[in-house]
């Protein structure tokens, strides 16, 4: 299985799995057909209501098409990097610096669809992602993004994803409430390679990055504990506001 390597902003070393050509032709289908069923439904009421848009009403019929022009590129900007296709296939778009990509890459990625897909009907798309090393068709080169797997391993995302339960739990580190859904995110991120490569360094460096971000000291012996009540912290106060 394919692997990238990305430092993140906060300095910190992560392995995603690659999403493979397989998985990224199946979700490129599965869009497809979303479009195609739009476009029949849309030639199917235009059709029978020819009448109504005469006098001018052109714009409409353009109006009417813009979802499917637009579709990858609002999905992924409005979806965290998903389109239905990619969202059942578990891969996203990302930004080579391991941060949510930014609407300018998407726009540049969703541009260059035009020459990676439409005009060579998706055979150079197929030949890039096949043969470069990050499995990049022409638009992820350019936009600097990659598609990643999204899907942990069961066990630890129960963990993960799981509010606290506990009606009487009672926070560790209450600051942790400063911190953002994005911060939390690289926190999961950070848990599911130390579970997958076993680099516990890993842990050590998100938790000094949030004991200096937050001001506080570490009540845990072990980094991998500490993020673990970070996390859990961070579910039973956001719950309760």
């Amino acid at each position: 299985m394919a692997v990238i390597s990305i430092t993140t902003t906060q300095n910190i070393a992560l392995e995603y799995d690659l999403a493979s050509l397989g998985e990224r032709i199946v979700a490129t289908i599965i869009d497809l057909v979303i479009m195609g069923a739009y476009l029949f439904l849309i030639t199917m009421v235009l059709s029978s209501s020819a009448g109504a848009f005469d006098n001018g009403a052109a714009w409409l019929y353009v109006f009417l098409f813009l979802p499917v022009a637009f579709y990858s590129l609002l999905s992924e900007q409005f979806f965290n990097g998903q389109t239905v296709g990619k969202r059942v296939m578990g891969i996203k778009v990302i930004s080579l610096n391991g941060n949510q990509a930014s609407f300018g890459q998407y726009l540049t990625r969703w541009l260059f669809r035009l020459v990676d897909m439409w005009l060579f009907g998706f055979v150079l798309a197929t030949i890039m992602v096949a043969v470069t090393e990050r499995h990049q068709r022409i638009g992820d080169l350019i936009a600097g993004t990659v598609l990643v797997k999204t899907k942990p391993r069961s066990a630890l995302q129960q963990t993960l994803y799981t509010p606290v339960a506990d009606t009487n739990y009672t926070a560790n580190y209450p600051e942790v409430i400063n911190l953002r859904d994005s911060d939390m995110q690289l926190v999961k991120e950070v848990l599911i390679n130390v579970q997958k490569t076993g680099n516990t360094m890993l842990a050590l460096q998100m938790m000094r990055k949030i004991e200096a971000v937050l001001n506080i000291q570490s009540k845990h012996a072990e980094p991998v504990n500490f993020l673990y009540a970070i996390l859990s912290d961070y579910n039973h106060l956001t719950a309760k506001l």
